[in-house]
């Protein structure tokens, strides 16, 4: 998005300081930021002020602050985050006219940045579209998202992530949804709001926040996610294997790597399309999108076509084969009970001869001592041999980082690992050492 010095200094109140340079989007990490874009410094476990010269040498065009300013263009703020937010607000009115009726907000416990992806791929190849980065889902990377959209723009695809109460409702202030998406309710997060009642109550806010003539999309698998029918003066459509659901997966057939090919009953005609990832669960997040390229008016079966070709963000049922012919499912990026049990159940379903999962710590859990040993039971029950990696929280003796690469190393052509944790387990690291 281009916008000039004196915008950013107008929307955020701030007061601007040398010259009114043109700008084109916006960053908060110094090491990735393009020429003439407006550098935000946000104070976190480090001050991004101590950065702002690295970005003024990188090419920043301009920067926030809330500190003296360190010459060139600067717009000094009371706070860099805050004016963030406002900027972001900002840049969504400013595209108010060209994405009217095709702004979309995904959420859920589970599914939330595979299904974003789904749907930037069935709408993206029929209008020109703007999803969140990987997982730029909060206070941070929602705003940016808006700012580093083209100026062409014709719809905003923005996931939401949810870390306590309120936070989803601050991020629809600022995107303003036409289409809310809501993936699931599970464990997930707990610890912050007290229970999967309070997820749901949290995630509850997407759809509270769509006015009348927006359309809510939920999962009608999920008994809590569908109770939100009654949370939202939207239009309301369900998607799932339900009888009920007006999105409904007829059929889902499952090669042997686990990648779906699936019939669809739509309001629109009966759809067909196929996964290059594993995982009847990731079949479902693509009903998601369907749905809304209906809504959007889009033709259903050119996004169906392109569901095919989604380019989903990294660590996320990635299938990698490595070099002694084993298969690699790198879904690494993050853990909680619900998606744990979906990704060992589409491991089950690969057709190999050993199967064996790789599982770091679920973080974030009211109840981690029973979530972690369910998911060892469970791991029994489908005949998955269980390697728990840097914990001992799934009730069997944990090994270190080179004894799981040791183990994996083992694994031969005919063989499948999932490699599967939260976020500060870290298994990227194991994956890299079983595929390099």
């Amino acid at each position: 998005m281009r916008l000039m010095a004196a915008d950013v200094a107008k929307a955020t109140n701030g007061v601007l300081v040398g010259q009114n340079a043109h700008l084109s989007g916006v960053s908060f990490d110094s090491r990735s930021i393009r020429p003439g874009q407006l550098f935000v410094p946000i104070i976190a476990e480090r001050d991004g002020h101590e950065f702002i010269a690295d970005a003024l040498k990188a090419g920043a065009g301009a920067y926030l602050t809330c500190r003296e300013p360190q010459g060139r263009t600067a717009v000094v703020v009371n706070d860099t985050l805050q004016a963030l937010l406002q900027l972001g607000s900002w840049g969504r009115t400013k595209l108010d006219a060209q994405v009217a009726g095709r702004v979309v907000g995904v959420t859920g416990s589970v599914g939330k940045t595979s299904t974003k992806d789904f749907i930037a791929a069935a709408v993206g190849n029929q209008l020109r579209v703007c999803a969140s980065d990987k997982s730029f889902n909060n206070d941070q990377g929602l705003p940016i998202t808006v700012l580093n959209a083209s100026d062409d723009v014709q719809a905003l695809v923005l996931e939401m992530g949810m870390r306590g109460f309120g936070e989803i409702s601050r991020l629809c202030a600022i995107a303003r949804p036409h289409i809310g998406v809501v993936t699931a309710v599970a464990e997930a997060h707990t610890e912050r709001v007290g229970g999967i009642e309070g997820v749901a109550r949290a995630k509850a806010e997407l759809v509270q926040a769509l006015d009348a003539s927006g359309t809510a999309i939920l999962n009608a698998d999920d008994e809590r996610v569908a109770a939100m029918r009654g949370s939202t003066k939207a239009s309301v459509l369900t998607y799932g294997t339900s009888a009920a659901a007006d999105i409904r997966m007829q059929s889902c057939d499952l090669d042997d790597l686990a990648r779906p090919t699936v019939t669809v009953t739509t309001p629109w005609g009966l759809v067909s399309f196929s996964l290059a990832v594993p995982g009847k669960h990731m079949a479902m997040n693509a009903l998601a999108a369907i749905a809304v390229a209906g809504v959007m008016g889009l033709d259903v079966q050119l996004a169906a076509a392109s569901l095919r070709e989604a380019q989903l963000s990294p660590m996320r049922m990635n299938v990698i084969r490595n070099n002694s012919g084993a298969v690699v499912v790198d879904d690494a990026y993050n853990a909680n009970p619900s998606s744990m049990a979906a990704a060992l159940h589409s491991l089950q379903s690969m057709n190999a001869k050993r199967r064996i999962a790789f599982v770091g710590l679920m973080a974030e859990l009211a109840d981690p001592e029973h979530e972690h040993r369910e998911i060892a039971a469970l791991a029994q029950r489908l005949g998955i041999e269980l390697v728990a990696v840097n914990t001992d929280a799934y009730g069997v003796a944990g090994v270190d980082l080179a004894e799981a690469v040791k183990i994996g190393r083992e694994l031969i052509e005919g063989d499948a690992a999932l490699v599967k944790g939260s976020r500060v387990a870290q298994l990227e690291r194991l994956v890299e050492q079983l595929t390099s």
